[in-house]
């Protein structure tokens, strides 16, 4: 039997890449998140103890979590921030996708592994990947959504696409693009031609 397919989800901030992501759950695929598996990169008392050390502990709330909004405000306003927790973060990350995708692969159930990761590409993670898939909407669009559904601003937006490899250059580098910008119907056809051509 061949290797199941890995394939990485990439896209604008905002694109709906967790909508395409539930897309190709609905038809069986694993997917695998790289935003879950950052949220639970902040639990480990490990990390936690270094985000402590050098931004203060202040940014540990009630529950004795990181406050990840707090944390935000800092590392997307100076870039050597950033890079500081993402030294942190991504080998705990990194690891925890690759034994889940090591899972998936090994579940006979599973006919395609999907990794939704927003930086994907910058941490060098697509190299499981087989194919990539680029969700794309307009900004307009992306701005609304995520005013509705996180309360960001534009300009929280733009701290955080600084971080990130440029739309254009995350484009080139896929091998399907999906269009986000219509309706719930036109997003389904554009996956299942997808799924088609890898399942």
């Amino acid at each position: 039997m061949n290797p199941k397919r890995i394939v990485g989800l990439i896209g604008g901030i905002g694109s709906g890449k967790s909508c395409v992501a539930a897309a190709f759950a609905k038809r069986s695929a694993r997917v695998i998140s790289g935003d879950q598996a950052g949220h639970e990169a902040l639990k480990q008392p490990e990390i936690r103890d270094e985000v402590v050390k050098r931004w203060g502990k202040e940014l540990i709330d009630e529950k004795g979590e990181v406050n990840r909004r707090a944390l935000g405000r800092i590392v997307f306003a100076k870039q050597e921030e950033l890079r500081a927790l993402e030294a942190m973060v991504f080998p705990w990350i990194g690891q925890r996708l690759r034994d889940e995708i090591a899972a998936a692969a090994r579940d006979v159930q599973v006919p395609l592994i999907v990794l939704d990761a927003a930086v994907m590409l910058e941490a060098g993670w697509n190299n499981v990947c087989d194919r990539i898939v680029y969700v794309h909407a307009p900004r307009d669009v992306r701005l609304r959504r995520l005013a509705e559904t996180r309360g960001w601003t534009a300009k929280d937006v733009a701290a955080r696409e600084c971080a990130q490899m440029s739309l254009t250059e995350k484009a080139t580098r896929a091998d399907f693009a999906v269009d986000n910008s219509g309706s719930p119907e036109e997003l389904e056809r554009q996956v299942e031609a997808i799924w088609r051509m890898l399942v």
